[in-house]
């Protein structure tokens, strides 16, 4: 089950045992925090007053909807009255990337891209969002996406082809594909320069590809999964931005 799917399910839940249509932004599912496994979300407390109920009671009348949902499986209420969903097939959310087209790419300006970089972000456009070092969040960005698009490019190269298999990450892994699926904002600079840290914090997914003489094995094929759903999420969000995505930096 992936995050859309989940997401979708809750809001059919919300429907069917409370009545209320709620918006996708009440969802807001995030990964579940203190090292649980699953997705979080705040959902009852917003449905509270639409609903008429106090917020725990919406949280375990969803939690009892949930638990009927094919692919959900257990359904925690913490802290009074927030929903932690554990699902089956994690990798379900890296297929779903994996299937996305990838967007039409943009023409290459430097001066337009730092413009939008700034507007997106609040800050004041200038000299350093042009300079091609770690230091230049739009560079951490861009680069990371370059990157992913360099592993594809090697892996295909090599024939080597991608797996989605949550269960071969290693924890630095674990962290990117807990970004991957979130829903991201509205304006996602910030967000996406996030994505671009967890990445380099990975290798930017080196380990994809075989060294000399060694064969393709399943974790090559699940990292290499993992690299082209980063280069996906990335190119959508900078496109949204109107900013370039190159495959080489």
């Amino acid at each position: 089950m992936t995050p859309a799917q989940l997401s979708a399910a809750v809001l059919r839940t919300a429907r069917d045992g409370l009545g209320v249509v709620a918006g996708d932004d009440w969802v807001a599912l995030r990964r579940a925090p203190h090292g649980r496994t699953g997705w979080a979300t705040p959902i009852a407390l917003r449905l509270a007053g639409p609903a008429g109920r106090p917020a725990a009671e919406v949280a375990r009348v969803l939690r009892d909807g949930l638990l009927d949902v094919a692919g959900v499986r257990a359904v925690e209420v913490t802290g009074g009255a927030f929903l932690t969903i554990a699902v089956d097939d994690e990798g379900g959310l890296l297929a779903d990337l994996l299937a996305r087209p990838r967007p039409a790419p943009l023409p290459e300006d430097p001066a337009r891209d730092a413009a939008r970089w700034a507007e997106a972000t609040g800050t004041a456009p200038g000299p350093a969002l042009l300079v091609q070092r770690d230091t230049n969040p739009l560079f951490r960005v861009r680069y990371a996406h370059a990157r992913a698009r360099a592993v594809t490019h090697g892996a295909r190269a090599l024939g080597v082809t991608p797996a989605p298999d949550a269960t071969a990450y290693a924890p630095a892994e674990r962290a990117l594909l807990t970004l991957l699926g979130e829903r991201p904002p509205a304006r996602p600079a910030r967000w996406l320069d996030r994505v671009a840290r967890a990445s380099a914090a990975t290798g930017h997914g080196h380990a994809a590809l075989p060294a000399g003489d060694e064969k393709p094995s399943a974790v090559h094929r699940a990292r290499l999964a993992l690299a082209q759903a980063t280069g996906t999420v990335l190119a959508d969000g900078l496109r949204q931005l109107g900013i370039s995505a190159p495959d080489h930096m």
